[in-house]
């Protein structure tokens, strides 16, 4: 899911949450994202969390892009949290 957030908070534009099926999956999507915005000349500003803790953030400046294991994601919210953010685009 990818959310606009510029209108709503200070810290970034757009939100990026996303859900693993593993630790593992959820170490491998942080990688592969960050291994992207290196190859595009970017760089990560703040990688926290891991696998094994089920949630992974990564902070890019203007986005921030949350990955979660399914529990995680249910038990934070996010999508509520931030729920006055317009939804540009949603994958399932």
């Amino acid at each position: 899911m990818l959310l606009d957030a510029h209108e709503l908070c200070s810290f970034a534009d757009y939100f990026v949450i996303c859900t693993s099926e593993s630790s593992r999956q959820t170490e491998a999507i942080g990688d592969e994202i960050e291994k992207a915005v290196k190859a595009g000349g970017e760089r990560i500003l703040t990688r926290e969390g891991d696998g094994e803790s089920g949630w992974v953030l990564l902070d890019l400046g203007d986005v921030i892009c949350h990955i979660f294991g399914p529990s995680e994601r249910e038990f934070y919210q996010l999508e509520e949290l931030w729920n006055a953010a317009p939804v540009i685009l949603r994958i399932q």
